[in-house]
């Protein structure tokens, strides 16, 4: 298209709109604050200093930098003998030429453009002046001292005497304070029954009076021994009494049956102070499961002998022994019945003992055996023997034990020291226990030939109820009814034969 159809184009569209030119730079005024702070230094016009090339010289206090390493300068400066700026002004034909004006970018200031050093890429760096020194760092606040000693805070010169008044009076208020609260809570705590409570009145008296428990057992303890038996790798123990100023010693019969015969078997004595010393057997009698021991002793503690036909159902008495190896052990109860038949468990004696016995509620557990059962006078009125239990072997104490009668004990203990055996009265008749629901008695299975039953006219199948004045129970009745007498004895035998009651005098022989 040519120039004069351009220009008739342009004539046909009308008058071209007015063209705006450029805004005029606007140079609002520097804060003199903001200046001194972000503003060149005195004397530098440029970002770059040129050293002696601006303003006659380098600026107070600075310092041209050093020259690039030569490695850095190789790789990336010019080449050799290239002179050319990376900015360059316009072309000097066209400056001025616009409509707008001069460009004011690059002949703004004092230095033309291509003089500045600051738009000079090639100006040297300029140092400026050492950074201010940093302000001296605050040490931090330091963890606790070393602690003082009591030693040091009174006669170390550490604590101003002052300080050390003044803590003394803290620790006086303090312990006040403490005593008053104190009064007060006591006085607050007695407030809870004083008022208008009646207290029950307590009479002086003596903590352990004469007849006392504690009193019978100081007595009665030192009488006490508790026995020990060994046999190869197996041992028991029991307990004693020492009944004779001799040494002699009572206990039962099944406490020392394993090492009466035993090779190698030891028995030991142990008295309530400590004291050790060897026993030996003198005399036993499985029938009534009563022994007798000696132990070599000068002037031992001898208990004294009761009876037990005084005792009434009811009266208190002590166990004194060695249950479960704890020696001296007191327990108390009461006769809890009188004359009660008990058949003993052989166990290893391959004796069986019915004894006439005493029942207590007092404790009584394995190690009690052969140990006293004493009255409220402190006199021995049994042999502890044996207890009920429900469990099967040994068992607890659960208040039924059973001691031996004194009165039966004592002449066969007499009987054994002299002689070493003890002989029974003997009625010649095996029997047992039965009852009608109205009478019970015992039944005669078997008459000895020659016995005494025998030649008195008693016959098998004949129900003894009576020997003499005592009620016959049972079997086991009928066996301490005969021990009762001596042989040779004359006893009156009442019997029930075909339901007809019969009377018959039989003499008692010996076992």
């Amino acid at each position: 298209m040519s120039d004069e159809q351009d220009a008739a184009e342009r004539a046909a569209a009308g008058p071209e709109p007015p063209r705006l030119g450029p805004r005029p730079l606007e140079r609002p005024p520097v804060d003199a604050g903001a200046a001194s702070v972000f503003g060149r230094p005195d004397g530098v016009r440029g970002g770059f200093a040129r050293g002696d090339q601006v303003n006659g010289g380098p600026v107070a206090g600075s310092s041209p930098a050093p020259p690039p390493p030569p490695a850095l300068a190789g790789a990336f400066g010019r080449g050799p003998g290239d002179t050319t700026a990376l900015q360059r002004p316009p072309d000097p034909q066209h400056n001025g030429t616009d409509p707008a004006g001069p460009d004011t970018f690059w002949n703004a200031g004092d230095v033309p453009a291509d003089i500045d050093p600051w738009r000079n890429p090639g100006s040297a760096a300029e140092l400026g002046p050492p950074a201010p020194a940093e302000p001296a760092a605050v040490p931090a606040p330091g963890g606790p001292g070393a602690r003082l000693s009591v030693r040091e805070v009174l006669f170390g010169r550490r604590v101003e005497p002052r300080a050390l008044a003044l803590l003394g009076i803290m620790a006086l208020l303090i312990g006040a304070a403490g005593g008053l609260i104190g009064r007060l809570t006591a006085d607050g705590a007695s407030a809870l029954t004083e008022p208008g409570a009646t207290l029950t009145s307590v009479t002086a008296a003596k903590e352990r009076p004469p007849g006392s428990v504690a009193d019978i057992a100081a007595r009665v303890v030192p009488a006490v021994v508790s026995i020990e038996i060994r046999v190869g790798d197996q041992g028991g123990t029991g307990s004693g009494i020492v009944i004779d100023p001799s040494g002699y010693v009572l206990t039962n019969n099944h406490v020392v049956a394993p090492a009466a015969d035993a090779q190698g078997s030891d028995i030991e004595a142990i008295f309530s102070d400590g004291t050790r010393t060897p026993a030996q057997i003198v005399g036993r009698d499985p029938k009534t499961d009563l022994a007798v021991v000696k132990v070599a002793v000068s002037n031992p503690t001898v208990a004294r002998i009761g009876s037990s036909h005084s005792l009434a159902v009811g009266d208190g008495v002590l166990a004194i022994g060695s249950p479960l190896g704890l020696a001296g052990t007191v327990t108390d109860g009461i006769v809890s019945a009188l004359n009660r038949p008990v058949r003993l468990d052989s166990g290893e004696t391959g004796a069986n003992a019915v004894i006439d016995a005493i029942q207590t509620d007092a404790a009584i557990n394995p190690g009690n055996s052969g140990g006293p059962l004493v009255d409220s006078t402190g006199a021995v009125v049994g042999i502890n023997t044996a207890i009920r239990s429900l469990g099967q072997g040994e068992g607890g104490s659960i208040g039924l034990g059973f001691a031996i009668p004194i009165d039966d004990a004592r002449g066969i203990a007499q009987e054994l020291i002299r002689t070493g055996v003890v002989k029974h009265a003997d009625l010649g008749v095996n029997t047992k226990s039965v009852t009608d629901g109205i009478t019970d008695g015992a039944q005669v299975q078997n008459v000895v030939d020659g016995g005494p039953a025998a030649a008195a006219g008693v016959v098998e199948g004949d129900v003894i109820v009576k020997l003499d004045d005592r009620t016959i129970a049972g079997a086991d009745e009928l066996v301490v009814a005969v021990r009762e007498h001596k042989p040779g004895d004359t006893v009156q035998v009442h019997l029930v034969r075909d339901g007809r009651p019969l009377t018959v005098q039989a003499v008692l022989g010996s076992d």
